[in-house]
């Protein structure tokens, strides 16, 4: 593990691979409740031909946070992943972002497109504007937004489990939280306290003219029995964004990378190496 200070912050990362001698440095950006070990089981096939960069995001493991303070912000998470590609001063890079961090790509794309060459978002988090929001609700488990409070305050109570609990169900499905192996449990158990910060973190909606303005080329990636609005999103930007692809993975769900890695990161190599 290294570390990179950022805006203030030391970022933690892992830097694996070298690729070759041309190839474009690939970032990983988590999602929620995630850090740079989220990305483990796709490490070994990405890093073939890559070197792979693997970021925690502020606040995240292998800080042990407590939720004191104010600095738990989107806006201050994407200025941290432009500051983070500034600093690693190796040019234009590939960027991977997952949920929370496909809504970070999102923003770099936005805000910084001289920094990317290549944008893969898989189901990225966020609420659409309402001219982009579907006519009914998507079928699926209740939307996760609102159960993001209802975890917080458990968290405040010390029902640690029941917040988990709370929000993995929320993703895919009543009962899924129970299914999930140990050591993948761990690690959203040593991230829970950033639930606390996610209340107040001010996260825009995406918007359509937003979508429209990005130019880098761009991946959008989804698990094939993903359910609810996370299944609609990255469809709904991908109609939006100009030039953009899309793929599923077959018989997965929102951590795709992690039921089918191999599957994952064929898709995500083709797209790349294109």
């Amino acid at each position: 593990m290294q570390t990179l200070t950022v805006n203030g912050y030391d970022m933690a990362y892992l830097d694996v691979g070298r690729g070759s001698d041309n190839s474009t440095p690939l970032v990983l950006v988590h999602g929620t409740l995630g850090d740079f070990r989220t990305w483990n089981a796709v490490l070994g096939p990405l890093t073939k031909k890559h070197r792979v960069i693997s970021l925690s995001l502020r606040r995240f493991f292998p800080e042990h946070w407590d939720g004191a303070g104010n600095d738990y912000l989107m806006a201050q998470h994407v200025a941290d992943v432009i500051g983070f590609i500034e600093e690693l001063n190796a040019g234009p890079v590939d960027l991977i972002g997952h949920s929370r961090g496909g809504h970070i790509g999102f923003r770099v794309a936005q805000a910084r497109p001289d920094l990317l060459r290549k944008a893969i978002l898989a189901e990225p988090g966020g609420d659409l504007e309402p001219s982009l929001q579907p006519a009914s609700p998507p079928p699926g488990p209740v939307p996760l937004g609102p159960r993001i409070p209802l975890a917080a305050e458990m968290v405040r109570s010390g029902d640690i489990d029941g917040a988990l609990a709370l929000f993995v169900d929320g993703i895919d499905g009543e009962g899924a939280w129970v299914k999930w192996p140990a050591v993948a449990r761990q690690q959203l158990r040593d991230n829970i306290h950033t639930l606390l910060g996610q209340v107040g973190e001010n996260r825009k909606p995406f918007l359509r003219s937003e979508a429209e303005s990005i130019r880098t080329p761009t991946l959008l990636i989804g698990g094939g029995d993903t359910k609810g609005a996370l299944a609609v999103i990255w469809r709904v930007l991908a109609e939006h964004i100009p030039g953009a692809r899309t793929a599923v993975i077959p018989g997965t769900r929102h951590w795709m990378f992690e039921q089918a890695p191999q599957e994952f990161c064929n898709v995500v190599l083709e797209f790349l190496a294109a």
